[in-house]
């Protein structure tokens, strides 16, 4: 099997940010709780200019860039933002691949949330696998599905931390560098209707009424069924699709030098890193750009090769959560 590489990441993220003292005034919680149990000191919010689509464009021509390479050369675009985005019904990579100039490229959206990126990777390294005319794939993708938190919720307090930015990362075939090894993923559907946004699809059309009770924002049908649900499997699950990447890469726990992990509270950052065995250093905590969606991994990986935490013949591995529920990592050799 010919080898898939990462050519090169980018990343957009806004110039609008909200801090820890705003979110604690607009949903009553203590400014100690919002930073040291939530994690967030600030986060990245969508001016009215940061569109969802066009922050994963601008991420897409900084990654193309730090690759030399033109956008006539890409064969296939994945869109990984989120359902949410310039138009209800569209086809994302489509416009992407129209903005960017990416004319022998064919593209297509997809989502499983928070673990699109995860998912995506796993997609294109099989589909570059298997057909002989895919050696250059985009990911790209933006995310503000903060605009769905109302902050006086409490049922969606655990998506405060939900922020905006845009990702992007390079694939390439026969490329000799930062191997893209194996992913594994995990799928529940009993958390599928857990967490949704009322209004807007076919069973709850939008309307009046609907704005007016705030159906269209974020919410959590079972609060307590779903927190003992998600304790029961969530850390887990992480731990699982970490050790069946690295198992089906040929690795193990002890080989792994740097974890990209999605931002979430404190003590589940912390007791993921503390049952593989990694120290603070090995990861990034999020902590000043909040959750943005499954762009997470990508800013981690960049933030990290930024900061020098990761060198040649590090073993990185990528971790994800997204509500549905679905939990995914994939595995890379760097360098």
């Amino acid at each position: 099997m010919k080898k898939i590489g990462i050519v090169s990441t980018g990343i957009y993220i806004p110039e609008n940010f909200m801090t820890s003292k705003e979110i604690a005034e607009k949903s009553g919680i203590p400014i100690y709780v919002v930073e040291e149990k939530m994690g967030i000191k600030r986060k990245p919010i969508a001016s009215n200019e940061d569109h969802t689509c066009e922050m994963g464009i601008t991420a897409a021509k900084k990654a193309l860039e730090k690759a030399q390479i033109a956008p006539e050369e890409i064969d296939l675009i994945i869109y990984i933002g989120e359902e949410h985005k310039e138009y209800p019904l569209w086809t994302a990579a489509l416009y992407m691949q129209e903005k960017l100039g990416a004319i022998n490229a064919i593209g297509f959206d997809m989502a499983l949330r928070c673990g699109t990126t995860i998912m995506a990777l796993k997609i294109a390294k099989d589909m570059m696998s298997s057909d002989e005319s895919l050696n250059t794939v985009l990911l790209a993708g933006g995310y503000r599905n903060e605009d769905f938190i109302d902050y006086e919720n409490p049922r969606t307090r655990f998506m405060f931390n939900l922020a905006a930015g845009g990702g992007a990362i390079l694939l390439k075939k026969d490329y000799e560098k930062n191997e893209l090894l194996s992913s594994h993923l995990i799928t529940d559907g009993s958390f599928s209707k857990d967490v949704v946004v009322v209004a807007g699809g076919t069973k709850h059309p939008i309307s009046v009424e609907a704005l007016e009770k705030g159906l269209n924002k974020l919410d959590v049908l079972d609060p307590d069924g779903m927190k003992k649900r998600l304790e029961e499997k969530s850390m887990e699950n992480f731990l699982k699709a970490i050790r069946g990447s690295l198992r089906s890469s040929g690795l193990r726990e002890k080989d792994v030098d740097y974890l990209a992990i999605l931002h979430m509270k404190k003590s589940a950052h912390d007791y993921v890193l503390g049952e593989l065995g990694l120290s603070e250093d090995q990861s990034i905590y999020l902590e000043d750009y909040g959750h943005i969606g499954q762009i997470d991994q990508i800013l981690s990986l960049e933030l990290a090769l930024n900061k020098g935490k990761i060198k040649d013949g590090d073993i990185a591995v990528l971790v994800s959560a997204g509500i549905g529920y679905a939990w995914g990592a994939t595995t890379i050799k760097w360098g």
